[in-house]
């Protein structure tokens, strides 16, 4: 009896706004399939070296001794990855038993991790991907165990160029292989990590800015206020894939200079959202009550009002996030993207390019990849959209 009431009393605590939008939104059909995708592409991302690769992950010499090519040939980014997820994922399970500053300590970890992995892995420049095959061959090696996918995005299998060129799917090359010889699906499963980085990364920088600007705009009002909404003007007019288009073609192919530039362009949505909010909150008491204890501007700002307005934001950022792989793809598909990393956008590109025989395999995996990622944000969004309108819930009741 004592146990179901404790039960009952736990059940009827009440709930922080946030708990209570993050329940909503995950009870939605939408939010979940679209994190399903979403979770899968993100796995890909980060496992990619594990999961699609011509490196062994083990290989026995004719004289016994194991090596790990693998290992060996992962770069920084890589070892970061793979290293922080296993870092994340014990740092929650132990938050889950023990109260701590978790993610001041994983923000530490990252800096000192970066720093370590970019002085000190330094993987071959040279890599010939036949050595593995031919050892095997040869007999000079007695055992090699592959990744699940035994091809790198970029092994064109020079030693039989002509005969690997665009393969239809098969056992051996589940998705087939693209005009260069490479197999589709290593390319598919290694471009996830473009389609990631390009959106958050370019995401989280006009998230930073939109909630600074926006922030200041509404909390001062009057002038700060009047420049602000110039300054928002003049970035609503600029077309974006002509301004990349530009910089591609004076400055080079850079993934860093599309992240940036889709950035400080994308920032005025959340500044617009950002500025609403702070107008209404800025009379409340509870920030009225922070102003009069003398707490520092950066402190009501950021620590007492945002929180309370960020939540519309969050859902312009998974539009946002949609938005900016959708722009890279478009610039890959035009010939201006990346050139050695593959990218969804590319591969739609290349089967342009191909002329007038049509291989259907080029084209619908990576298109698909792009309208399933794409779908799976706006999903997202929407469900989070519904949780946090008071009058669309109260419409799903009726």
């Amino acid at each position: 009896m004592t146990k179901d009431l404790q039960t009952k009393s736990d059940s009827a605590l009440p709930r922080s706004y946030a708990a209570r939008i993050l329940l909503d939104t995950m009870g939605r059909w939408g939010a979940r399939a679209g994190l399903l995708w979403i979770g899968i592409v993100a796995f890909c991302a980060i496992f990619a070296p594990v999961i699609a690769s011509s490196h062994p992950i083990l290989l026995q010499t004719a004289d016994g001794q194991w090596t790990s090519p693998m290992l060996r040939h992962l770069s920084a980014v890589d070892v970061i990855l793979l290293v922080m997820t296993f870092w994340t994922g014990l740092l929650l399970i132990v938050r889950m038993w023990v109260k701590y500053p978790w993610f001041k300590i994983w923000c530490f970890s990252l800096l000192v991790l970066t720093v370590l992995s970019l002085s000190f892995v330094k993987p071959p420049k040279a890599i010939v991907y036949s050595h593995y095959r031919e050892i095997l061959a040869s007999g000079d090696a007695q055992y090699a165990f592959f990744a699940v996918v035994p091809y790198s995005p970029t092994d064109r299998f020079r030693e039989r160029v002509e005969e690997m060129r665009l393969l239809s799917p098969s056992g051996e090359h589940w998705m087939g292989t693209t005009g260069s010889g490479e197999d589709l699906l290593s390319r598919m499963i290694h471009a996830c990590r473009i389609a990631l980085a390009i959106g958050f990364i370019a995401t989280g920088i006009a998230l930073v800015l939109g909630v600074t600007i926006g922030g200041l705009m509404g909390y001062f009002s009057g002038i700060v206020d009047l420049l602000g909404m110039r300054l928002v003007e003049v970035f609503s007019a600029i077309p974006t894939i002509f301004l990349l288009i530009a910089f591609v073609a004076f400055y080079g192919r850079n993934l860093y200079l599309i992240m940036v530039i889709l950035g400080l362009t994308g920032w005025v949505g959340y500044a617009v959202f950002v500025r609403a909010e702070f107008l209404k909150l800025r009379q409340q008491d509870f920030v009225q009550a922070a102003i009069a204890c003398g707490l520092p501007l950066r402190s009501v700002l950021f620590r007492h009002m945002l929180p309370n307005g960020i939540t519309p934001v969050l859902v312009s950022a998974s539009f946002g996030v949609a938005g900016a792989i959708l722009s890279e793809s478009t610039l890959s598909f035009l010939g201006l993207g990346l050139v050695e990393e593959p990218s969804w956008g590319q591969m739609l590109n290349e089967t342009r390019g191909l002329g007038g025989s049509f291989f259907w395999w080029m084209g619908i995996y990576p298109g698909l990849a792009i309208f399933l990622t794409v779908f799976a944000y706006n999903l997202v969004g929407e469900s989070l959209r519904d949780a946090i309108d008071p009058h669309l819930k109260k419409a799903s009741h009726l």
